[in-house]
């Protein structure tokens, strides 16, 4: 049976409000903030090519937005610029080869277009120890500070001591001018409020964490320079709601890299039975993506009962890989959740896979493709899910379809669409009536299959949302929330809930 969703903006809010305090509800009385009131910032990285990043040198910027957003907090990068990384582009306002006093004459026009509530400022490179530079430099950051000021009185601006280099003597001011940026810090925060101090000299080593040039971070001192942003913000944003904290495990290894899964396990006020499991597969065009995507989605449902997973993959950015790589992944997880179902009181008769745009091809590859299977794997387990959850997925593969060429010359082979059979799992596709990757009758295309074999299928529709229906990095919304009470929806009519919907 074929279901048509339309929301007004006054079904949206009213779902917001009566899902937040349904979600709200599952979590301890002591939490104060409740998730549709925590507070959203903005984030502006200000610098050069050490926040910009580079082909060949890591930037601070992805594995802080990690950080944040494993730690809860809803933050947006902004800027002018996007740095490339696994998630796909992170904006920010980093300028290789620039320096302050660049900055200084800018940040007006650049911070007029992106007045973000968090400013962090790392700046002091690309200049030469024989141009005297410090007085300089610590002039255009007094100016940058002044400038933000006046344009968002309320602006927090994280000023920090420059990374130390050893490309020397070109770099042998840093330490003099780190002295004065720590001066001119304590003179600024008598005019202002929200001036903060940030050591990333403190832990930085150039010997240990730069690339060969000596000045630009690698993946270690990127992380670094991270984790010191990371330990100033925790004290000036406000305390998230909650804290993701999932055990980690590997489940295949590659040429590149471990995979691995994100198990959020329910409480143990659950009754002592075996479990349903959902595995959730990100989006990215199996280009790029992270396991982190779905962790507010796998935490709900740990919270009623079941056993929630993310699943990394291997991506074109990551790994230099293909969707029939990722397919391929997304077989090994499901057959690596049935075959350890009992370490994890799984029901492995009862494991849905779950995902987003080609996520949620991936997701619905493990309930209807053939092959693509690991011939080091133990093919007596089965990697075919029980039931399919697909956002907005990419389900047509072929000549009119969504995908690479080998893909539309594969099609027969990769295409959900083509490759409806009678033991693909019940489904149920989330999708905006404005998607330019799937459209409804293509959906309702694959609902239609289904019934020919007697499946059921559910196709629930979101007036007026395009792809993606809502941007996960921004935080929740009323459509996230209306997203996840179909999907509770759905599960619990399939038995999915059953034996662990309900607290001792």
């Amino acid at each position: 049976m074929i279901h048509h969703f339309i929301a007004s903006k006054y079904v949206l809010r009213l779902a917001l409000i009566v899902s937040v305090l349904l979600l709200v509800s599952q979590y301890s009385m002591a939490q104060k903030v409740q998730v549709g009131q925590q507070k959203k910032y903005t984030l502006l990285g200000l610098g050069d090519s050490i926040t910009e990043g580079g082909n060949d040198f890591s930037s601070y910027l992805y594995p802080l937005w990690e950080k944040l957003f494993v730690a809860g907090y809803q933050v947006e990068f902004i800027g002018p610029n996007q740095a490339q990384t696994s998630i796909g582009g992170i904006a920010h306002a980093g300028y290789s080869g620039k320096n302050a006093e660049f900055l200084g004459d800018n940040i007006d026009s650049i911070y007029s277009k992106y007045p973000a509530d968090i400013v962090l400022l790392h700046a002091g490179h690309n200049h030469f120890a024989e141009e005297k530079p410090i007085e300089g430099i610590i002039a255009a950051q007094k100016s940058i500070v002044e400038k933000i000021k006046l344009i968002n009185p309320d602006a927090r601006i994280l000023l920090t001591t420059v990374v130390e280099s050893g490309k020397l003597p070109k770099y042998s001011y840093i330490p003099e001018l780190n002295s004065g940026l720590e001066q001119l810090v304590s003179e600024l925060r008598k005019a202002y409020d929200g001036i903060y101090l940030v050591d990333q000299a403190r832990k930085f080593d150039w010997q240990e964490d730069t690339i060969t040039d000596m000045v630009h971070p690698n993946d270690s001192g990127a992380k670094k320079m991270a984790d010191v942003w990371f330990e100033k913000l925790q004290k000036v944003l406000d305390k998230p709601f909650e804290a993701f904290d999932p055990k980690i495990v590997s489940y295949k290894n590659t040429d590149k890299e471990t995979l691995k899964l994100h198990i959020f396990e329910p409480s143990k006020k659950f009754r002592n039975e075996k479990k349903a499991c959902i595995v959730y597969f990100f989006g990215g065009g199996w280009k790029v993506g992270t396991a982190l995507q779905f962790y507010r989605e796998a935490a709900y449902f740990a919270s009623k009962g079941i056993v929630a997973i993310t699943a990394d993959y291997r991506t074109e950015f990551d790994n230099g890989t293909t969707v029939f790589e990722s397919v391929s992944d997304a077989k090994s997880a499901i057959r690596w959740i049935r075959a350890n179902a009992d370490k994890y009181g799984i029901d492995p008769d009862r494991i849905a896979a779950a995902g987003a745009s080609a996520g949620g091809h991936l997701a619905a590859a493990t309930g209807t493709i053939t092959g693509f299977e690991e011939s080091n794997e133990d093919h007596s387990i089965s990697s075919k899910s029980n039931l399919n959850l697909l956002y907005y997925p990419v389900l047509d593969n072929g000549p009119d379809g969504y995908g690479s060429t080998e893909m539309k010359t594969r099609y027969k082979e990769i295409s959900p669409l083509h490759n409806v059979n009678v033991d693909t799992p019940p489904t149920l596709i989330l999708l905006g009536t404005e998607d330019p990757y799937l459209s409804e009758r293509k959906a309702e295309e694959y609902m239609n299959a289904l019934q020919n074999f007697g499946i059921d299928g559910e196709l629930k529709l979101y007036q007026g949302a395009a792809h993606p229906i809502f941007l996960y990095r921004k935080g929740y919304s009323a459509i996230y929330f209306q997203m996840l009470q179909d999907s509770e929806d759905f599960l619990e009519r399939h038995g999915y809930m059953k034996g662990v919907s309900k607290k001792l």
